[in-house]
């Protein structure tokens, strides 16, 4: 690891760019830590972990193969400013010198949360709101137990307003991911059965005929609606603002809790969240992942003070007061503000970049998906995905592949909030590169295209 952070120095892209993919030699050879103990789902069983990784620096990483590259997913979907960041870094070691600690009881949060809580409800509003959401649950570790607060808000608000004996029923979008918690993952079609008191319609993103209809066939029994503005979960596909806006219509007119999960869209755009942008006005904000820029998961929950219906502990976490990882998150949102136009225009040029591949290679790209920094590669075959993604992993660029469920065949990256014009365009170039290969990512006339 010293070797390897010696080589990385500051993360320099001028100097890593031409690298990627090659095994860096001023790392000395080791034998990797044996992965058996660990679930076979994260490698347990396969030996040694080649590919895992040694040590970051800004965008660039070497793995246990010692091989350099290019992060293109931050972590995973949540490290905003790379690793080792020097600014966040110093901020971690003044406040630790401050008095400010890991982490302590939520009854009693020290001043960072606090002050954390102040900032999002200012952030989570336009100016003159006249039904603001004023009330932050920063209880909690993770984005699953968020989200299961906001989906308990939701069912004990519809059980006060219809009683305990009523069905209510949950409305969510096909390939949505709102958490490992039972009840969230039900909305999703896992654990069949054992949801009995609520009723699940699961609909496809941005079917405005489909959203009517369901609410002008349940009406008030719709507790709540669901929904995250980018589906990285689903191939990266970003719900229409007029969609989410009929939803939010709905919701108004049936009393159901509109939530919008910003966990993965919150924090990478100047207005922080998705939905300020899109001019919305959700009850119920779910935040995750990209607070903290990657350091010690904290997540939240946006709500109004008359939502605040949940006992003291009903959505809880042990480490869920942590004010360091609070302290990190506002430095974080500082960075942003003072980076606005510049994280604004390489969201821009991610985007102007995917779409300009497609319009090069449509007998293998089919579309660019996502918004800004979530991004999307939609392939013609699933077979096409697939090696592409191997042969960008040979080139030195970590992405992932959305290829595991039936007609998924998209490329995904999100890349950190450090990434400027030369890493974009070094990451566009590289991929336009693997594309001219071409066979092995074109599909066969068995496999046809949609």
């Amino acid at each position: 690891m010293e070797a390897g952070r010696r080589f990385l120095g500051d993360g320099d892209p001028g100097r890593l760019l031409p690298r990627l993919g090659e095994e860096i030699a001023e790392i000395p050879a080791f034998v990797s830590i044996d992965k058996s103990p660990l679930p076979a789902g994260y490698g347990g069983g396969c030996g040694g972990g080649a590919e895992d990784f040694l040590v970051g620096q800004g965008l660039f990483y070497v793995n246990e193969r010692r091989r350099l590259l290019l992060d293109c997913t931050s972590g995973h979907y949540q490290v905003l400013w790379g690793y080792g960041h020097r600014d966040l870094t110093a901020a971690l070691v003044a406040a630790q010198e401050a008095g400010v600690v890991w982490d302590n009881h939520s009854n009693i949060p020290q001043a960072p949360v606090k002050r954390l809580a102040e900032r999002l409800v200012t952030l989570g509003n336009a100016p003159g709101e006249a039904d603001p959401l004023d009330t932050v649950l920063l209880g909690v570790c993770t984005g699953s137990v968020a989200c299961a607060a906001a989906l308990k808000i939701q069912l004990k608000v519809f059980a006060r307003a219809h009683g305990t004996e009523a069905t209510p029923v949950l409305v969510a979008l096909r390939g949505n991911y709102h958490g490992t918690d039972m009840v969230a993952q039900g909305l999703r079609g896992l654990w069949p059965g054992l949801l009995r008191r609520c009723e699940v319609v699961v609909l496809e993103p941005n079917d405005a005929e489909a959203l009517d209809a369901v609410f002008r066939e349940r009406g008030s029994r719709i507790a709540g609606f669901w929904a995250e503005p980018v589906m990285m979960n689903r191939e990266a596909v970003a719900l229409e603002p007029g969609y989410l806006a009929r939803a939010e219509a709905w919701c108004r007119e049936t009393g159901a809790l509109l939530c919008l999960d910003e966990i993965q869209t919150g924090f990478w755009l100047p207005e922080m969240f998705e939905y300020r942008r899109l001019g919305l006005r959700p009850d119920l904000v779910v935040l995750g992942k990209g607070l903290t820029a990657g350091f010690h998961p904290l997540s939240g929950l946006l709500l109004r003070r008359r939502h605040d219906v949940l006992e003291q502990y009903d959505a809880i976490s042990t480490n869920g007061s942590a004010a360091l990882p609070a302290l990190v998150a506002l430095a974080s949102i500082e960075m942003i503000e003072g980076q606005a136009a510049r994280i604004r225009d390489s969201g821009v040029r991610i985007q102007a970049g995917l779409r300009s591949l497609v319009s090069e290679f449509p007998g293998v790209l089919l579309a660019a998906e996502g918004r800004g920094h979530l991004a999307g590669l939609k392939f013609r075959s699933v077979a096409g995905a697939l090696e592409f993604h191997r042969r960008l992993l040979e080139a030195g660029l970590w992405t992932r592949v959305h290829a595991y469920h039936e007609g998924h065949s998209t490329l995904l990256t999100k890349l950190g909030l450090l990434a400027d014009a030369v890493v974009i365009d070094g990451v566009m170039d590289r991929m336009r590169e693997v594309l001219r290969r071409g066979s092995p990512c074109r599909p066969s006339a068995s496999q046809g295209t949609p």
